[in-house]
């Protein structure tokens, strides 16, 4: 699969812009600021149906216009696809297949998977679990339509507890028989979410663990071993679920919200037993992102049938020029697909570029 063009209209700082890609290796260069990663950004947003810098639909619409339009001409499997997603002010946002609009945006899910390597990425360990449960929950979904759908389901449902504590409080009023109707739903629901994370864990940790070793060696040129694990953190582990609800409503209840479920889960990324966030260098935690990236490449690949795009943020901000040219050639297999990759240096991508022997395209912005 690949991305043969792109039209860009009101998106973020494009007043109109048409690019034609290079099957292979396409790689935008210029100073910070002029709109390299809001390429890659609009690729992306072709793929989730959101953006992955900014989720918020309406702050991707170019300063003092009202709309923005975004459209991809896809091949996937030798068939063209043609995907546009746009937006206007006070309405809701479209995605188009072939001209079709999609009833259900979650219907455009794992249709065209693109993977993306950002600096952003830190968020994934400094931020709260909420980043790392939407890491995980994406890369499931992406072949799953029933996980997503389950999803989707369980937060409406807690939502709607949510709201009735909030009444029972303001109205100071107590019904257990509403109450009892809703954690029914969230623990069918939430225990189903439970075994499908549990499950997805066990294949993909060998895979991260694989990925991490082969950056070791070819990237960071090190024979140090390092031992890395992702550890899943679930109430669920230990407690039955719709005890955990009953033992815990009068809490709820005071706090006014659902303390205790799968929205709770967290992912604890560790390096020889310890925790990466508080014990690990600069230089471990970029490599720890980028063998977890890599690896969702992999799964995603395994699963869907279907190479991704792989979309390369200002990589040089993550390693240095040499280490650089070890993640190109690591990824410039048959195995890997068509990828994007920023720079603010041009001389100096095209440099590396060339040394793998690959079909490619330079962007000036």
């Amino acid at each position: 699969m690949f991305i043969k063009k792109l039209t860009l209209v009101n998106y973020k700082n494009f007043a109109s812009k048409t690019f034609s890609f290079d099957k292979k290796i396409n790689c935008f260069v210029g100073n910070n600021g002029v709109g390299k990663t809001n390429v890659l950004d609009a690729i992306y947003h072709l793929s989730y149906t959101k953006g992955y810098f900014n989720s918020v639909a309406s702050q991707n619409i170019k300063y003092n216009t009202d709309f923005f339009v975004i459209e991809g001409n896809f091949q996937k499997n030798k068939r063209d696809e043609l995907i546009s997603c746009s937006l206007k002010k006070g309405n809701k946002k479209l995605v188009k297949r072939n001209g079709k609009e999609y009833e259900k945006l979650s219907d455009h899910f794992g249709l065209l998977p693109v993977v993306i390597i950002s600096p952003s990425d830190t968020n994934l360990i400094i931020e709260g679990s909420d980043m790392r449960r939407k890491f995980m929950d994406s890369i499931i979904s992406l072949n799953d339509k029933e996980y997503l759908q389950i999803l989707i389901k369980y937060y409406k449902v807690l939502a709607q507890r949510n709201s009735l504590l909030k009444y029972f409080a303001a109205n100071r009023t107590f019904d257990q028989t509403n109450i009892d109707v809703y954690d029914e739903q969230l623990v069918s629901l939430g225990e189903a979410i439970f075994k499908k994370r549990k499950d997805f864990l066990s294949e993909f940790i060998p895979i991260f663990q694989e990925r991490f070793k082969q950056i070791v060696v070819n990237i960071i040129d090190s024979k140090v071993e390092e031992n890395v694990e992702l550890n899943y953190r679930s109430q669920l582990n230990s407690y039955d679920f719709k005890k955990l609800l009953i033992e815990n409503l009068e809490r709820d209840r005071i706090l006014q919200y659902t303390g205790v479920g799968i929205h709770k889960d967290d992912l604890i990324f560790t390096l020889n037993d310890h925790q990466i966030k508080k014990n690990g260098s600069q230089g471990q935690q970029k490599s720890y992102l980028i063998a977890l990236k890599l690896a969702q490449f992999d799964f995603v690949k395994q699963q869907s049938k279907i190479t991704p795009i792989l979309l390369l943020d200002d990589i040089f901000d993550k390693l240095d020029e040499n280490r650089v040219g070890q993640l190109i050639n690591l990824v410039n297999d048959k195995y890997f697909g068509q990828i994007f990759i920023t720079d603010t240096h041009a001389e100096r991508a095209e440099s590396i570029i060339k040394k793998v022997n690959l079909d490619y395209k330079m962007f000036q912005l």
